[in-house]
């Protein structure tokens, strides 16, 4: 019981540290006027998961993300007892940094709320939740072959993840907000309380994070089928 609040309490910090540092980077590029820049903010992401990764990686596994959580459970490295208190406890550290942010600074920014991006005055919302598939699929995926391969990877698990999240931020941040992460959504959605669209951020991580499971699979047994041969 002690070990089992230990891991979720990981959960829990992790995600917050998550939370406040990214889309803090976000309210503070809105109240520098934007002195941290959009690169900043990809950057902030993907390097506060690298750190978390190699922080709390031997107590929980830094997973910081129900799509995340759900993934590993479909590919069956997950007990199913522990993924709803996993989400909990990863909603609750959003939802904890995001009304810390807006207590000490106030509503800026939308709270770093992931929003679709607007053309002629129509929010994206079909083409950003297609977008957040790709990108959580993409995530998920390389989450699996570089965390459950050999022990060679498991060096660079934090600086691959963090990358990818970045390189994900940078290049589609500006279009859907590159959530690939329902928990960090939800705490700035809830802050500002702007939910545009906010189904697409649940929806979408959740099933490209289950559609990476099958392709990984196929990708690790032809892998293995080609080094027995």
């Amino acid at each position: 019981m002690h070990n089992c609040a230990k891991i979720l309490l990981s959960e829990l910090l992790g995600t917050f540290i998550l939370v406040f540092t990214g889309t803090g980077a976000v309210v503070f590029n809105e109240i520098s006027g934007g002195m941290v820049t959009p690169l900043g903010i990809a950057l902030v992401f993907g390097f506060i998961v690298m750190v978390l990764v190699y922080t709390l990686g031997d107590i929980s596994g830094a997973h910081i993300n129900p799509a995340v959580t759900l993934g590993f459970w479909a590919a069956g490295k997950f007990e199913s007892k522990h993924v709803v208190p996993y989400m909990l406890a990863q909603c609750c550290g959003a939802l904890l940094a995001s009304l810390l942010l807006r207590f000490v600074f106030g509503a800026h920014g939308n709270m770093g709320a992931t929003l679709p991006l607007e053309v002629d005055s129509q929010p994206m919302v079909y083409e950003c939740l297609i977008l957040e598939i790709i990108l959580t699929f993409i995530l998920m995926f390389v989450i699996l072959n570089v965390a459950t391969g050999a022990k060679e990877k498991g060096v660079f698990t934090g600086i691959v993840v963090g990358g990818v999240i970045a390189l994900e931020a940078i290049f589609a941040g500006p279009i859907s907000g590159a959530s690939m992460n329902p928990a960090r959504s939800l705490g700035p959605a809830v802050a500002s309380g702007n939910y545009t669209a906010f189904w697409i951020y649940v929806l979408g991580p959740l099933v490209g994070s289950l559609l990476a499971v099958p392709a990984w699979r196929y990708i690790s047994s032809s892998s293995e089928d080609s080094s027995d041969a």
